[in-house]
């Protein structure tokens, strides 16, 4: 069992929906692991510090303690702090439960359609271009039938 959302838009496993919006929001310049509802102070992966870890060359340890004690508290980032953007809607979603109205998830169908025109086409994002055209056509689906999207 996994993620299914109404209209054909997803079916599959929880991680593998993260894994996607994951690339969403790189797409559109959002550090989804840094974010409010997905950073966590106390999470050990992903954690913004063991990405910042590495053999420091000589001298270097004071500048990264800098690092670590200036972005700590900036953690998580917020989405009011990002232009808005629809998509916001689709990233901060839960997974597992809830909806999105039908003109929401037209105006997410919109944008998903900006962000698959711009990508470059290549063995790594062949899977994302693919799972998104599916979420579009569910997302317009959904609008043309004035129904709910559904996650369950």
């Amino acid at each position: 069992m996994g993620l299914v959302i109404s209209h054909g838009t997803w079916n599959g496993p929880y991680g593998s929906f993260m894994d996607w919006r994951k690339w969403v929001a790189r797409q559109i310049g959002i550090p989804l692991d840094l974010m409010q509802g997905y950073y966590y102070d106390n999470d050990s992966y992903p954690n913004i510090f063991t990405l910042l870890e590495y053999n420091y060359p000589n001298g270097d340890e004071i500048q990264m303690s800098r690092i670590r004690r200036d972005l700590k508290p900036m953690l998580p980032l917020k989405w009011s702090d990002f232009k808005p953007n629809v998509l916001h809607k689709l990233l901060y979603h839960s997974d597992c439960e809830g909806y999105l109205g039908h003109s929401t998830a037209n105006k997410i169908a919109i944008e998903l359609e900006k962000i698959i025109q711009n990508i470059e086409r290549n063995e790594t994002n062949e899977y994302y271009y693919n799972k998104t055209l599916t979420f579009i056509d569910g997302c317009k689906l959904a609008y043309s039938k004035k129904e709910k999207l559904t996650f369950r």
